[in-house]
């Protein structure tokens, strides 16, 4: 009988013998592996990336023991790890404004069991969507931003995300550039959705300008959040065609529709810890 299942997640500098070291240490420990995944990079970068979801005997290993005894195997090949326990669900935070598409298609996936986790609150600048997430039987936390208290607000929020041990926060249609003071103890730890014009079509009313240009696709992406705006690892991006006789209101329809399908995609991704961040990209096993 097997209970204790988990993720590893390996980086390192590819060399031969990795793939057998961690399945036989696995297989030593009594582990049953449901799944491994693996991938080298080029010549050039020479990095080797592995996920491996296992499990564990009901009795004899325990998961902290595993965890213990792999570092040596760990420091032998110089590797960045992690272990995440399927016991712990990651609790979740979501950030948004006016806009409900990306925030509603998030909290019907997990009311339906398809995510993993414990969204724990959603923040917002503004109080249009508190009924929809009270609704859910969320709490609701609305501090108004403004050009003058945007860093007091900022420490708030850090504040009580850290109260409420967060592992991840979503910006969900949050329309606010978040400050490097608040991204720094949330490294990697901040997805964000956007519209897949930029660098076109940067600021008010992508849309309407869009439309003027004749688009023939509409995208989103999905990308985590650094202090460069809208230049972070991309986690999940997709497009839609679109035609000529589209009015603006319908391309904005039409990417409503992709953002949506996006974030729940890169946020299940995170969730199922599927995602290595390389430099300024993202090895997503699927």
């Amino acid at each position: 009988m097997f209970t204790d299942k988990a993720v590893l997640l390996i980086s390192c500098i590819d060399k031969p013998g990795i793939v057998a070291a961690v399945s036989t240490y696995l297989y030593e420990k009594g582990a049953n592996i449901i799944s491994s995944d693996q991938y080298s990079t080029n010549y050039q970068e020479g990095m080797f990336f592995m996920r491996v979801e296992f499990s564990l005997p009901g009795e004899g290993w325990t998961l902290s023991q595993v965890e213990e005894d792999f570092k040596p195997i760990a420091d032998k090949y110089a590797m960045n790890w992690n272990l995440f326990p399927n016991s712990r669900k990651k609790r979740v935070a979501i950030f948004v404004s006016k806009e409900d598409h990306c925030l509603v298609e998030l909290l019907w996936q997990w009311k339906a069991g398809d995510f993993e986790c414990d969204i724990v609150m959603v923040v917002s600048n503004h109080e249009e969507l508190r009924s929809a997430v009270t609704g859910f039987g969320l709490p609701f936390y609305h501090f108004p931003v403004t050009k003058e208290n945007k860093l007091e607000v900022e420490k708030r929020h850090i504040e009580l995300l850290k109260e409420h041990d967060i592992d991840v926060i979503v910006l969900a249609k949050y329309m606010q550039i978040v400050s490097p003071g608040f991204i720094e103890p949330f490294k990697d730890k901040i997805i964000n959705i956007h519209h897949s014009f930029l660098p076109a079509f940067v600021g008010a009313k992508p849309y309407d300008r869009a439309y003027e240009r004749g688009v023939k696709i509409i995208g989103a992406t999905a990308h985590f959040v650094t202090e460069e705006l809208d230049a972070g690892p991309i986690i999940e991006q997709d497009i839609i065609r679109v035609s000529h006789d589209y009015s603006a209101a319908e391309l904005k329809r039409v990417g409503r529709m992709v953002e949506r399908s996006v974030i729940a995609r890169a946020l299940q991704w995170y969730l199922q810890n599927r995602v290595i961040i390389f430099g300024n990209k993202t090895i997503v096993f699927k």
